[in-house]
């Protein structure tokens, strides 16, 4: 696999591209569940591909890289990547598993996107896992899918490099109560140093069509929630912290102008800011940015500094 400091590229693999559709890539045709059972009892199919697909169930949508990487965090012992991708294509020979590619104007996406498939389901429920996967969840766009590909970045960024890193939460629920609206942000880091802990809560926000009206109905419903705020509201104790994650710098200046513009702001709570590449640093120290006004009275951007983070 190649390690987050070798990564050279200057734009996001997530970040959206004009005329992008998500293509298929995974099997046609019949697979019966006396195939598939028959596999797990000639030990084909084993508990690592099971432990590959409660993480696929877990985050929806994910990489094969993304799922390389829980998988070293959480101790899964795995060789490498490559040993990775042919279990993987073990559950789409099997529709056990799906997966996606990105085609647009400049071509094929280089990489694939893994999701469940109806098989992948009666599996976890035999288990007696939790699984809530409809077939309808597949029909999902580009824009709606690279948002979730952001928010595991986050998620797998805290996870592996923030020595106070508590949990995670993949798709926390949060109650606007005035609106009426129940909505999901794209991910939920609780760290904890000293015996304090706070909650992250990432929105990831990409350059879609009608992206600045999407921005705005998200944010109208956190500020319903941050305004209303009581404790023990959506589980949080207290008030968590909202970060934003952009497609790159110049995305983070245009989405922090399109707050201001638009009366986004939430009063008495400060914005952070952070970019899909800025995950692949070495440490966290440096991720999270927020907009302040110089002597001239014009907003910059500056380095946060986060201290819990340290």
């Amino acid at each position: 696999m190649v390690e987050d400091k070798e990564i050279k590229t200057t734009i996001s693999p997530f970040a959206m591209r004009e005329g992008e559709i998500k293509a298929f890539d995974g099997k046609d045709g019949y697979v019966s569940i006396n195939q598939i059972v028959h596999k797990i009892n000639m030990g084909t199919i084993t508990n690592v591909h099971f432990e590959i697909l409660n993480i696929v169930n877990e985050f929806e949508f994910i990489t094969s890289r993304q799922i390389f990487q829980i998988l070293q965090a959480k101790g899964v012992e795995i060789k490498s990547q490559l040993k990775l991708t042919n279990k993987l294509d073990q559950l789409v020979k099997s529709k056990i598993l799906t997966r996606y590619y990105f085609r647009s104007e400049d071509g094929k996406g280089a990489y694939r996107v893994y999701c469940l498939e109806k098989m992948g389901k009666y599996l976890l429920k035999s288990r007696e896992i939790p699984c809530t996967w409809q077939p309808t969840d597949n029909t999902k766009p580009a824009s709606l899918i690279k948002k979730r590909l952001a928010g595991n970045q986050v998620i797998i960024a805290y996870l592996r490099k923030a020595t106070n890193y508590k949990k995670y939460v993949v798709k926390p629920q949060i109650k606007a109560k005035l609106l009426a609206k129940t909505f999901k942000a794209h991910g939920l880091i609780t760290i904890e140093k000293e015996g304090k802990a706070i909650d992250l809560v990432f929105e990831a926000v990409r350059r879609e069509e009608d992206w600045v009206e999407h921005l705005t109905t998200r944010m109208n419903y956190y500020k319903d929630f941050y305004q209303n705020f009581v404790p023990g509201d959506s589980d949080f104790a207290i008030k968590p912290q909202l970060i934003i994650v952009c497609e790159d710098d110049k995305h983070m200046v245009e989405t922090f102008k399109e707050i201001i513009t638009n009366n986004l702001e939430i009063p008495g709570m400060k914005l952070y800011f952070t970019t899909d590449l800025k995950q692949n640093l070495p440490t966290l120290d440096e991720t999270l940015v927020e907009f302040d006004k110089d002597e001239a009275g014009k907003y910059k951007a500056i380095n946060a500094k986060f201290k819990i983070l340290g």
